[in-house]
């Protein structure tokens, strides 16, 4: 039997950043939690076929999925809540939109018709949000609008969003997620803002069913009654979100609000008891009573942006909750690390994560704080460009290489110890053609990186161009640092570990990009006991 497949959309307005990524993520959530199967989809109105080529201070984290899309960082959200795996067909782009359409057309599929914005480009906005639905697998398509009602970019997304309630009139609603700001002066929240976003989403011929409402104070009914009388919903249908102190409260606090019920009633779907969040509460519950607690480094480039790192410090979360130990992060930026003050850096430091990043800038300072981190055992993770800058160290300062560097940063290195993948020489588009999306990986046996996955066989994710020179293995594993996880086919070391250090780790892969509040990361677990184990033994 078929599954009755139900779109729900989420638009936001007033301003960008309110939360739709997490109210959409914690819909369903809820949805989950009563027994339904459901995936969230994000479209972003930018051009950029996907975020790859944006810069992190634009746009924050790239995410990757196993099958190697390079998407929002929303996508990693919708992960960590649900622990669901998305794909490619999750997120979608106006760039990719319109470069479908552009060869649908150079191809002669349109019949030689005029190209316009309707149907064409609406037509294949539409077959995006259903091609997740014609799986069969979902009682629920979540489809969260990027950007603002009113935004020129975000047009052709609404009219779609229209055209797909007037096609499926009773399998589809819209949540609005909207602005209710207190202003000081006054002393008093203001609903004109919500008013005018709703009228906006009117104007374009979408009448939302819920309204969503971000507020820093309790709405009283009085409120909520006048929201609903002058945007046109039921009074149990405005919703309060109010801020919370994690983005993982947020879930409670919509089923306080019935969000869930209220979604289901209107779709006309079985609303009776609860949804199911005792191993969410669970996790909440360590989460905020921790019995220990760490101070860790995270030294990377992009610090003014933290959510350049956002999959990085989720993950610190779920390690957090899973060993009840809070985790206490210090941003440092690479940029301004030298011999010089890096004592006073990692003073009271129990481990430092080295970041992975993309450039020239800021190297010297992650490598010049993963010596002082090697000469003085604190414990260390490196991901990707972290691990690199391991590698490099060590050749420079252990084995007397002089000058040893990623041809990344400098081609004409008479020690290239790191150096670009075979399969990428020839690469000249920068967008989608790095390696991506999950590997193999096979663990050497007694290393800290079996001791944390527990497995001969792991598989991560990946993002990079760069790797590891395999002509200086056997001078590296013969001083100590050993390649204890290598690719079983390419043969790319994925691990690096220094067999003389409390724990010294270096992944080529991304190991925060599959870590789930369900399912914490087995390598940052394994940092994470490090560094307590560090601290304890300084006291």
């Amino acid at each position: 039997m078929t599954r009755k497949v139900n779109y729900i959309f989420v638009t936001g307005g007033v301003t960008s950043s309110l939360g739709k990524g997490i109210i959409s993520a914690s819909l369903a959530k809820l949805l989950q939690g009563r027994g339904y199967e459901v995936t969230i989809q994000k479209l972003d109105p930018y051009i950029n076929i996907d975020p790859g080529t944006l810069n992190p201070y634009e746009h924050g984290e790239c995410f990757v999925t196993d099958d190697g899309a390079e998407t929002d960082l929303d996508l990693g959200h919708y992960e960590r809540f649900l622990n669901v795996r998305t794909s490619q067909a999750n997120n979608v782009t106006t760039g990719r939109i319109y470069q479908s359409v552009i060869d649908k057309e150079r191809r002669g599929e349109y019949l030689g018709k005029t190209v316009q914005i309707i149907p064409h480009i609406t037509d294949e906005i539409k077959s995006r949000i259903k091609i997740l639905g014609k799986t069969g697998n979902y009682d629920f398509i979540i489809t969260e609008i990027g950007g603002t009602v009113g935004d020129i970019e975000s047009l052709p997304y609404i009219e779609a969003v229209r055209q797909i309630i007037w096609e499926h009139e009773n399998d589809s609603l819209v949540i609005h997620l909207t602005l209710v700001p207190y202003l000081k002066a006054a002393g008093e929240l203001k609903t004109k803002p919500t008013q005018h976003s709703v009228k906006a989403l009117l104007e374009l011929g979408v009448q939302p069913d819920i309204l969503v409402c971000r507020t820093e104070y309790h709405m009283n009914s009085e409120m909520r009654n006048k929201i609903a009388k002058f945007c046109n919903v039921s009074p149990n249908a405005v919703i309060e979100s109010i801020d919370a102190n994690t983005i993982y409260d947020v879930p409670v606090l919509m089923k306080d609000e019935q969000l869930d019920k209220v979604v289901l009633e209107k779709l006309q779907m079985p609303s009776s008891g609860e949804a199911d969040l005792s191993n969410w509460e669970a996790y909440l519950k360590r989460f905020k009573n921790p019995k220990n607690e760490v101070n860790i480094a995270l030294i990377g480039k992009y610090i003014e942006l933290k959510d350049s790192y956002k999959s990085i410090a989720e993950s610190f979360n779920h390690a957090s909750a899973a060993l009840e130990c809070k985790v206490n992060v210090k941003w440092v930026h690479s940029e301004k690390i030298t011999d010089e003050n890096i004592d006073s850096i990692l003073k009271n430091i129990d481990g430092v994560l080295v970041a992975p990043g993309f450039g020239s800038r800021g190297i010297e300072g992650k490598i010049q704080a993963i010596r002082y981190i090697r000469e003085h055992n604190i414990p260390f993770l490196g991901i990707c460009l972290g691990m690199q800058c391991a590698v490099i160290e060590f050749a420079r300062n252990v084995l007397g290489m002089k000058g040893a560097n990623s041809t990344e940063i400098d081609e004409d290195t008479e020690f290239p110890v790191i150096s670009i993948m075979e399969d990428q020489k020839n690469i000249e588009n920068m967008g989608g053609s790095m390696r991506l999306g999950a590997y193999d990986c096979e663990l050497k046996k007694g290393s800290h990186a079996y001791k944390a996955y527990k497995k001969d066989i792991i598989q991560e994710r990946h993002r990079h161009r760069y790797e590891f020179n395999n002509a200086y293995l056997d001078v590296m594993n013969k001083n100590g640092l050993v390649a204890t996880g290598v690719n079983p086919e390419s043969k790319l070391v994925e691990i690096m570990e220094l067999e003389s250090h409390p724990y010294f780790v270096g992944v080529q892969f991304h190991p925060e990009y599959k870590s789930t509040v369900a399912t914490p990361s087995p390598i940052f677990i394994s940092f994470i006991e490090a560094s307590l184990i560090k601290k304890n033994r300084s006291k």
